[in-house]
């Protein structure tokens, strides 16, 4: 599966991408607001995560920036089983930090969300990580007001997370987030 959005390419990783993906999530600034990530993050952590098979509604995708050199590797997207809902989990490399990118690539998984079938998706942003629930708010998430104590083994301690959720169950016809859906993808002139 492969997904393009405005500016940016969500294709599946492929073994030969993990220097790559070693090179931007070996960042404890990025890590440490990973719940699933190991720290410190090696290469054959790289090795393990670039080679995983796709798993059906639960798909993951490396996010890459198309270029006239090729499309280099930003981030990952993907979601995850989560108690009957799906998870999103992202990260973006520091670098393209505030550019929109993480933004961009959750608009385009909720989108393969709602295609394969999820009814709700929710993510689970460190209580710290402001930048990532904005993120969020601004693809369509809403805080749920409940929090849960997570693990990053880049953290000493266990740290409250925010839960947001969005259904996608909603009608796709809205103006944005703020009518209780997401900000669909915009179609092509």
């Amino acid at each position: 599966m492969f997904i393009r959005s405005e500016r940016l390419f969500l294709r599946p990783g492929w073994p030969e991408d993990w220097a790559e993906l070693h090179a931007l999530i070996d960042d404890e600034a990025v890590v440490r607001n990973l719940a699933r990530a190991p720290w410190p993050y090696g290469p054959d952590d790289a090795r393990r995560f670039a080679a995983l098979p796709q798993a059906g509604r639960h798909p993951h995708f490396f996010v890459t920036l198309p270029g006239v050199h090729g499309s280099r590797l930003i981030g990952c997207v993907g979601l995850t089983e989560a108690d009957g809902d799906a998870e999103m989990g992202y990260w973006i490399a520091q670098r393209h930090w505030g550019q929109g990118y993480a933004t961009e690539a959750a608009r385009a998984l909720l989108s393969l969300a709602r295609t394969l079938g999820h009814r709700r998706v929710i993510a689970m942003p460190f209580a710290d990580n402001a930048a990532s629930a904005r993120v969020l708010v601004k693809a369509g998430f809403r805080p749920t007001g409940e929090v849960r104590q997570l693990r990053s083994p880049a953290r000493i301690a266990p740290t409250a997370a925010l839960i947001h959720a969005v259904n996608l169950a909603a009608p796709v016809d809205c103006d944005g987030p703020e009518d209780g859906g997401f900000e669909p993808m915009r179609r092509a002139a």
